[in-house]
């Protein structure tokens, strides 16, 4: 095995109990050797247990499982002959994925003329109101036009809107506590740049919001995932994963999270919230998609259940991306007023300033953010609703969790077609990404596939009978015991 990877894997251990209450899920009380090689595999692939992550020993695991060692001894072996682990005598055994490429992402394709977009999970303007902020910000541009122009942490009638709008939320804000930025990434990539050194750990959902992996992954940071399936985060994994690896950053998207549309309840913030204050660890929040409640009331800021020994280590990051254009290129951190001022520093060498007509355009949308609101979230529902049965009649082995919120369907396959499916479809004019784009691990998350409700329904039902074409065509999934050289990029 090569060094960097057992260095890696040290980083991640699963204890005998808790990797049992894993397989039992998939693998049955008591499996044979195959069955429990299957479950390893499944748990592996669907980015329950992490790449690298230290597996129990055999006699440790057969205890907790309830069978023989030889059971065990045998599935170990399976999943090496797979490539699936990887082991070192007297270090113990590892979890791997079989040699071969990382399958590629559409996003390196763009959307040609009649190709349907279904790799960007974020609406169209509105219309109206886009113009309406553009001739008022024309007007207001007069007032600014004498100045430089350059405000690092951006214009002050924004600042205050933006900290108005979190005051009104539930969680009391000054303008000094608001830097305007160059929409949400340049928020995120900021603050990382900030609070992370290169080599430090940073705890992250698995799957994730890609581009914010990206980000941490061009950083030097080291990503320790934690799972996040259908039933949301597990509380026990979160906290043990803070305790044990003490990441330095913390990046969570507890609002309908991305992609699979989860909702953390307020126990667990709270919980995660103590967590961090215990381990010094910095929590980014990304609200980013806060604002899209669909069957729920929206999520009051995450940062407003934190005591006031723990509001310092929250950063909150947002955008207008996903409530009215991405692009309109304006975004925010909130935080203590003293990161801000750093964060500002920050940005001059490579940033100056975000300009001020989007500012101030941005300013008039705020101002009318609730109505905007009231017009986007029903038809954003309807369009859910119209997605999901366009894809129960024309691919009724796939399955989903309708989410409360946010922006797409996190859809399980049934097999790991993701990426062969998403190479097909542009031939069909579907332009998607597969579930492998969002894993803290390249390879994991092959079954899945994001599929965004941002289309209207007409276009939806194109978009799915397109997809069920490419599926009906040639793909060629990944093998349980072949390597990844059989996945279509």
């Amino acid at each position: 095995m090569a060094e960097a990877s057992v260095v890696h894997a040290v980083d991640r251990r699963l204890g005998s109990r808790q990797f049992a209450a894993l397989l039992h899920g998939t693998s049955g009380e008591h499996p044979g050797y195959r069955a429990l090689a299957h479950g390893v595999r499944t748990l592996l692939l669907d980015g329950r247990v992490p790449l690298h992550t230290r597996l129990p020993a055999e006699r440790e695991l057969a205890t907790a499982l309830g069978v023989s060692r030889a059971t065990v001894t045998a599935a170990y072996d399976v999943l090496r002959e797979g490539g699936y682990v990887r082991s070192r005598r007297g270090a113990g055994t590892w979890t791997e994925l079989p040699e071969g490429q990382r399958p590629a992402s559409v996003a390196a394709f763009p959307a040609g003329d009649g190709v349907l977009d279904l790799a960007v999970a974020a609406p169209g303007a509105p219309e109206p109101e886009l113009t309406a902020a553009l001739g008022a910000a024309a007007t207001m541009l007069a007032e600014h036009v004498p100045t430089p122009g350059y405000h690092p942490y951006g214009i002050p009638e924004l600042r205050a809107a933006v900290a108005e709008r979190f005051t009104r939320r539930g969680l009391p804000t000054l303008p000094d506590q608001i830097l305007i930025t160059t929409g949400a990434q340049h928020a995120l990539s900021l603050t990382l740049a900030l609070l992370g050194r290169q080599g430090d750990r940073v705890l992250v959902e698995n799957p994730s919001y890609p581009n914010a992996l990206d980000a941490i992954r061009g950083a030097g940071l080291r990503a320790v995932p934690v799972p996040v399936t259908e039933d949301g985060w597990d509380s026990g994994l979160v906290e043990s994963s803070l305790r044990q690896a003490a990441p330095r950053i913390a990046y969570l998207v507890p609002d309908f999270q991305n992609p699979t549309g989860c909702l953390m309840p307020r126990e667990q913030r709270v919980r995660v919230l103590e967590t961090a204050r215990a381990t010094g660890t910095w929590l980014l929040i990304d609200e980013t998609i806060a604002d899209i409640a669909l069957d729920v009331p929206p999520p009051a800021p995450f940062a407003s259940l934190a005591p006031h020994s723990t509001a310092e280590q929250v950063v909150t990051v947002g955008s207008l991306s996903k409530t009215h254009w991405g692009g309109l290129r304006i975004g925010w951190v909130r935080a203590g007023s003293r990161l801000i001022t750093e964060l500002a520093m920050k940005r001059v060498p490579s940033d100056m300033a975000t300009p001020v007509i989007e500012q101030l355009m941005a300013l008039q949308l705020l101002r009318g953010m609730d109505e905007v609101l009231r017009e986007r979230l029903p038809r954003l529902r309807a369009q859910r609703d119209a997605l999901a049965a366009s894809l129960a009649r024309h691919l009724p082995e796939w399955r989903w969790q309708l989410p409360p919120g946010g922006l797409s369907l996190w859809v399980d396959l049934g097999r790991p077609v993701a990426s062969a499916l998403a190479g097909a479809a542009l031939g069909h004019g579907v332009r998607i990404e597969g579930g492998s784009r969002f894993g803290a691990d390249p390879g994991t998350h092959e079954h899945r596939l994001r599929v965004p409700f941002t289309l209207p329904p007409e276009l939806s039902e194109q978009a799915v009978r397109r997809l069920a074409a490419a599926l009906a065509g040639d793909l060629r999934p990944l093998d349980a015991d072949r390597t990844h050289r059989n996945w279509v990029a």
